[in-house]
C-alpha cells in the first residue's frame, strides 16, 4: 500500500477530527489534519450536513483508499452517544459514497496499535502519534490527534492483515 492515502476519523457532532497519512516502507507522511467544527446554534440536520460537506471536500482533495474510524464507546457518556452516533453514520455514508473502504477501531485497539497497550492515557497516545509521524509537536486540537492515531492504527492493522493474507496464500498449495 505504498503512498496511498489513509484517512483517520474521530467522529463527533461538534468536533470531527480527521487526519490524512501515507505510509511507504517504514516512513509515515502526514498530508493533512484538522477538525470539522459545527455550531450548536444550528439544528442537528444542518450540523450533519456540514460534516458531510466538509469531509466530502477533504476526501475529494486527498482521495484516500481506506479509512480508520473510531467506533463508539458508550460507557463514557450516554447523553452524548446519540449525537456522536448520528455524526458517525453521516461519516460512514460520506466515505462509502466515495468508495473509501471503512474499518472500525475501538479506542482500546487504537491505543494498543499506537502505544502498545490498550489502557494508555490520552496524552501518552498523543505524544506517541507525534513521534511516529515525525511531527515537531503534538497535533492540536485533541480531535485531530485522535484522528491521526486512528490512521496510524489502521495502517498498523492493515499491514498485519496483508502480511497474514500473504502467508496464507503462500502456505496453500496450488490446485
Amino acid at each position: 500500500m505504498p503512498n496511498e492515502a489513509i484517512v483517520g476519523i474521530d467522529p463527533g457532532l461538534t468536533h470531527t477530527g480527521y487526519g490524512i497519512v501515507t505510509f511507504d516502507g517504514n516512513r509515515f507522511t502526514v498530508l493533512d489534519f484538522g477538525v470539522i467544527t459545527t455550531s450548536p446554534a444550528k439544528t442537528t440536520p444542518e450540523r450533519l450536513l456540514e460534516i458531510e460537506r466538509q469531509l466530502g471536500g477533504i476526501i475529494e482533495r486527498h482521495r484516500p483508499r481506506e479509512a480508520g474510524v473510531e467506533s463508539l464507546f458508550f460507557a463514557r457518556n450516554a447523553k452524548t452517544a446519540l449525537p456522536v452516533a448520528e455524526a458517525r453514520g453521516v461519516i460512514l455514508l460520506c466515505l462509502a459514497s466515495r468508495n473509501v473502504a471503512c474499518f472500525d477501531y475501538t479506542p482500546l485497539e487504537i491505543k494498543q496499535a499506537v502505544i502498545g497497550r490498550g489502557r494508555a492515557e490520552k496524552r501518552q497516545v498523543q505524544q506517541m502519534v507525534r513521534m511516529i509521524l515525525g511531527l515537531p509537536r503534538v497535533p492540536e486540537p485533541d480531535h485531530a490527534a485522535d484522528a491521526l492515531a486512528a490512521a496510524v492504527c489502521h495502517l498498523h492493522y492493515s499491514h498485519r492483515r496483508r502480511m497474514l493474507e500473504g502467508e496464507r496464500r503462500v502456505q496453500q498449495p496450488e490446485r
